[in-house]
């Protein structure tokens, strides 16, 4: 199982940036997909989620309203559009993988496949 994302990188307040997420060596359809950050000196942290099967997507009400996470089954690829980028979204994103229904959207602990991270700066 391989997680690659991409997208990452410096963008003024404001603006926005798209995060893509190919997985390879699994199922797709059957994962619920999630992205997570950790900004330096912090824990790893959720940022959205789309359930495996449905569609249905949870955020963190830091990025609700803001960020959007959608899935193309048919690319293997998960996608995380981001607007109206703020400074305190800088961070290692990260995607990852859990095979069909798990306990918490919210919780790291529930995903057992991540990627290597891309780098989101947002400058003031």
């Amino acid at each position: 199982v391989q997680l690659q994302a991409s997208g990452g990188g410096l963008v003024q307040a404001g603006g926005s940036l798209r995060l893509s997420c190919a997985a390879s060596g699994l199922t797709f359809n059957s994962y619920t997909v999630g992205w997570f950050r950790q900004a330096p000196g912090k824990e790893r942290e959720f940022v959205a989620a789309i359930k495996w099967r449905g569609g249905s997507t949870y955020y963190a009400n830091s990025v609700k309203d803001r960020f959007t996470i959608s899935r193309d089954n048919a690319e293997n690829t998960v996608y995380l559009q981001m607007n109206s980028l703020k400074p305190e979204d800088t961070a290692v994103y990260y995607c990852s993988a859990a095979y069909g229904n798990i306990g918490s959207y919210y919780s790291r602990l529930s995903y057992s496949h991540w990627g290597q991270g891309t780098q989101v700066t947002v400058s003031s």
